[in-house]
């Protein structure tokens, strides 16, 4: 495939309607400025009014082309499902329409930690609420697309997906692992949570099929991408300041990291070749990659969904 330009390369988004959460900085924000600028009505999922204020500036700052379409702040924390599905629910009563939905929130590389309600904050944060936010928006998504609409949903996942090891989603005990007996903890746990994406990704893509629905959902790796959230977590590190100047010489910056959420998100190739894309996982420079052999593994994609909803039944949500 050749070189991908958001600007030349997606069609028109005009009338269409967009979310994409975590997207206060980094790829999420660019992620909002490629959309919006082709005339998508973009909801920029973030967690205050004055984080969304601060990114929709900094957009603008940016430029929003000619013909933009609106950015709309959409008040989401993935901590918690509870709130996680009252966004869902707001967003119902403002909107007639979603086409594009990008999971872009998540959880990087950092120490296991736990919700309120005694949960990974690694599996909330990356898969449960997330789940819980997708499902509550699906029938719109499902009545757009019987209209006519283009529906997409795009989950991020990583290529660190294929260092998870002897994954488990088959309890909620497992669901809650801190990966504490294992060679370096934090990048097991993070594994299992970018797993968790790819699995969620072609369960729903065989769940959506087997009704006839025509809603694409792939995930992806958006590459080494030098964002704020990777910049503090280098900084965080030993020798912090020389990771980050070394990442700054080969990471791709923020602008084009977006850039295969976009490709998901909105390019007619994925339409016109919806076979081929479809449930998979899609790498920098918009290429179709085999997944780990786990995530491959339609047992684990099961106990994920089925723990999931377990466990958000137990939560009350």
């Amino acid at each position: 495939m050749g070189k991908f330009d958001p600007s030349t390369d997606l069609s028109d988004l005009s009338g269409k309607v967009a979310i994409v959460t975590g997207a206060s900085s980094g790829i999420g924000l660019y992620t909002v400025l490629h959309l919006v600028r082709k005339g998508a009505t973009v909801y920029l999922g973030a967690r205050s009014q004055s984080k969304a204020d601060q990114a929709i500036a900094r957009l603008q700052s940016e430029g929003l082309g000619s013909s933009p379409g609106q950015i709309k702040w959409i008040d989401l924390d993935l901590t918690d499902p509870r709130a996680a599905k009252r966004a869902a629910e707001r967003f119902l009563t403002q909107e007639n329409r979603l086409d594009i939905l990008v999971n872009n929130a998540g959880k990087l590389i950092s120490p296991y930690g736990r919700t309120a309600d005694g949960i990974s904050d690694s599996m909330m944060v990356n898969h449960i609420s997330p789940f819980l936010f997708t499902q509550t928006l699906l029938p719109l998504m499902e009545q757009t697309s019987a209209d006519g609409g283009d529906v997409r949903v795009v989950n991020l996942s990583s290529e660190m997906h294929e260092f998870a090891y002897k994954p488990r989603y088959d309890s909620i005990e497992a669901i809650n692992d801190d990966f504490s007996s294992s060679l370096m903890p934090q990048s097991r746990l993070y594994a299992y949570s970018k797993l968790a994406n790819i699995l969620y990704t072609k369960e729903l893509q065989r769940r959506l099929d087997s009704t006839g629905s025509k809603i694409l959902v792939t995930a992806i790796h958006p590459g080494s991408v030098l964002t704020e959230g990777t910049i503090r977590m280098f900084a965080s590190f030993y020798c912090g300041g020389f990771l980050n100047w070394l990442a700054s010489l080969f990471f791709a910056i923020p602008v084009v990291g977006a850039y295969p959420s976009v490709f998901a998100a909105a390019s007619h190739v994925v339409r016109r070749d919806a076979d081929h894309y479809k449930g998979q996982y899609i790498v920098p420079g918009n290429s179709v990659k085999k997944t780990s052999k786990d995530s491959e593994n339609m047992t684990l994609a099961a106990d994920l969904w089925e723990t999931t909803q377990l466990l958000l039944k137990q939560l009350g949500v």
